[in-house]
């Protein structure tokens, strides 16, 4: 007990002295002292989720009342994270799989994809990703398409088999909860209307000429974003095996378990009418001007009203309201970080030092930097806000032909989203069901970085080359 101790106070003080380090750091030209600050509380808060000397809640706690009582920002400044709509977006979509597991509706569904898909674990981590893929071209928000939607699948269909966060995690869980969303940040970017983003992107590339249709999108996205959807459960499935690999009787066993479940329950259909209706107002959202948030909500209180969900089940849903605290902290950090200036520096700073290159190796240079960036960005669509324009600007200056840029920093504008648990609106459902621990999170995602980036390089450029892009 002691020698623990030690080590979560020996990760805390390191948190607080590379945070201090950082505040003492005199600020760069055309940087602001808050700026400096707002950076070091940043650094520490970050520092502390990935080492956990205490719960993440906790950390992220910490993090936000040292912003307000170091007057960094005002009280107002410091908790705008918590009316983000992409938080609550997420927490709806936690206390919505909640309705699915309630029910056993997301039971059933699971035992049906077993018995369609079930001959082996690799094969339902492939399941999964097909569904998202089928659905990507229609739901532009990811964190209502795989949070809301496929999510509660992979947590039933993971309990099924007796794998839950606290109990047998890697028997089959940790690699469907991994692959599944490592796959949805691949398929948010192979359509112009499957990420909230994307659209910012075809009207920023404008500014440089280039104009990027759904289709011109979707064709130049659809071979290394195939690729890689093929490639990257079997990478997990070698890094990351799950316990039980081959399971010859899924299918016997799933048909089983549908006949003990019998005919479909009343409350299971009002939850298939609840799961329909969300549908289709994400996919109608853009025309009726209902933003996503707001059609998970109207969803929530059907399951409300009709007792599907009690205000009980609400109230001990605990990943929910966890999140809700730490995933708006960062939201909140990262979003000043832009505000304050200190993301406008960095990719001024970073343009000084590849002015004079050829274009091949400057722009793999500023891709590689736009990307790894994001360990510093909470939202996609904030990341692009910021370095998006500037990043882009300066690749067509320097010679990169101006479609290979806008498209490139543009697909690398979603598979970023999951280099950390808190990158796009779906990580933080995913991580914070408690299957994967943070350091296998971080250490594999890192590596999927990797091999998602070789081939958009590698395959990418030679479709590209064959459509004339370059």
């Amino acid at each position: 007990m002691s020698r623990f101790f030690n080590k979560k106070l020996l990760a805390f003080a390191f948190s607080i002295i590379i945070g201090l380090t950082v505040w003492n750091l005199p600020p760069p030209a055309g940087v602001s002292s808050q700026a400096i600050h707002m950076f070091a509380i940043f650094i520490f808060t970050v520092t502390g989720i990935i080492l956990r000397p205490a719960p993440i809640g906790v950390i992220a706690t910490i993090g936000l009342t040292l912003t307000a009582a170091t007057k960094t920002l005002n009280f107002g400044e410091a908790f705008s994270g918590f009316v983000n709509p992409i938080v609550w977006l997420v927490v709806v979509a936690f206390l919505i799989s909640r309705g699915f597991i309630k029910t056993g509706l997301g039971e059933r569904i699971s035992y049906v994809i077993i018995k369609y898909l079930g001959k082996s674990t690799l094969g339902m981590g492939y399941g999964m990703i097909l569904t998202d893929l089928v659905l990507a071209p229609a739901i532009p928000s990811v964190a209502a398409r795989v949070g809301g939607i496929v999510y509660p699948i992979v947590n039933a269909l993971s309990r099924a088999f007796g794998s839950e966060p606290h109990s047998h995690p890697r028997k089959l869980g940790s690699f469907l909860m991994k692959v599944t969303f490592q796959g949805s940040v691949i398929t948010a970017g192979m359509f112009l209307t499957s990420m909230a983003g994307n659209p910012l992107i075809a009207d920023i590339a404008k500014s440089v000429g280039v104009n990027i249709t759904w289709g011109s999108w979707a064709l130049a996205a659809s071979v290394p974003g195939l690729v890689c959807l093929a490639i990257i459960p079997l990478v997990l499935y070698k890094l990351y095996p799950p316990e039980v690999k081959d399971t010859p009787d899924a299918k016997d066993f799933a048909v089983k378990k549908l006949k003990e479940m019998g005919r479909m329950q009343p409350q299971e259909w009002i939850m298939i009418f609840s799961f329909v209706l969300l549908v289709t107002l994400w996919i109608l959202g853009p025309f009726i001007k209902m933003e996503a948030v707001v059609a998970a909500l109207i969803g929530l209180v059907i399951l409300l009203l009709t007792a599907i969900l009690s205000w009980d089940d609400v109230i001990k849903e605990k990943g929910a309201w966890n999140t809700l605290i730490w995933f708006s902290t960062l939201i909140m950090m990262a979003t000043f970080l832009n505000k304050l200036g200190l993301t406008t520096w960095f990719s001024s700073w970073v343009q000084g030092h590849v002015s004079g290159l050829h274009w091949v190796p400057a722009f793999l240079i500023l891709s590689l930097v736009y990307f790894y960036s994001h360990y510093f960005f909470a939202s996609i669509v904030a990341h692009i806000g910021s370095m998006y324009s500037p990043f882009l600007v300066l690749c067509v200056a320097l010679g990169t032909p101006p479609m290979i840029a806008a498209m490139v920093l543009g697909f690398m504008s979603n598979f970023m989203g999951g280099l950390t648990h808190y990158g796009c609106g779906p990580a933080p459902i995913f991580f914070g069901s408690g299957y994967v621990k943070i350091t296998d999170w971080w250490k594999l995602a890192f590596y999927v970085s990797i091999v998602n980036i070789l081939i958009y390089f590698t395959i990418g450029s030679g479709w590209w080359s064959i459509l004339g892009h370059y």
